[in-house]
């Protein structure tokens, strides 16, 4: 069910619970923070090693909004759980492209929200006249990486021990969508 005045699509989990994926608001910022915090502190798959301040997310959501880039989050009663975003190539060389970035908090995870956050992206993907979709993930989020090949993503390429999580060393698999093959 989407609607159309609010920008926003209801979805449903595997269990039932609903969810919402609807465009990122500057007033979201604190939640998002919020949410990075919890995904680094546990360790788990997201590039980032510390969130933004308050004011670095206000402004990183107001620049998705102004170069009409993708900037979703998945919200359960009201609490941001999850975002997804796609950065379009700046160069004209590379406008055709775009880098796909997505993180659910732990508890929501392997409900089906994620299959969800695809089917989304790969339409928003076509509606913006994408032709291809670039994303990178660590080799030992195979849960992840099993998801993009459902899809239909491609391995480009793979840089070994590119990442130190800890005391372990993980590999960064480069992987992409083609839309118009």
């Amino acid at each position: 069910m989407k609607n159309e005045r609010t920008e926003s699509k209801i979805i449903l989990a595997k269990n039932g619970e609903e969810f919402c994926l609807r465009k990122a608001m500057e007033e979201d910022a604190p939640q998002i923070i919020d949410a990075v915090k919890k995904i680094i502190d546990s360790g788990t798959y997201i590039q980032k090693e510390k969130p933004r301040s308050i004011e670095e997310e206000q402004n990183f959501i107001k620049e998705m909004h102004r170069a009409n880039n993708m900037y979703i989050v998945v919200e359960k009663e009201k609490e941001i759980v999850g975002i997804a975003r796609i950065i379009k190539g700046e160069l004209e060389m590379k406008s055709h492209t775009g880098l796909f970035r997505t993180w659910l908090i732990d508890r929501v995870q392997g409900k089906g929200i994620g299959s969800e956050i695809m089917t989304y992206t790969l339409n928003w993907c076509r509606v913006n006249g994408l032709h291809k979709l670039c994303l990178t993930v660590f080799s030992s989020n195979g849960l992840a990486q099993k998801l993009y090949e459902r899809y239909g993503f491609v391995t480009e390429g793979i840089q070994k021990e590119q990442v130190k999580i800890g005391n372990k060393y993980d590999d960064e698999i480069f992987m992409a969508y083609f839309l118009n093959s």
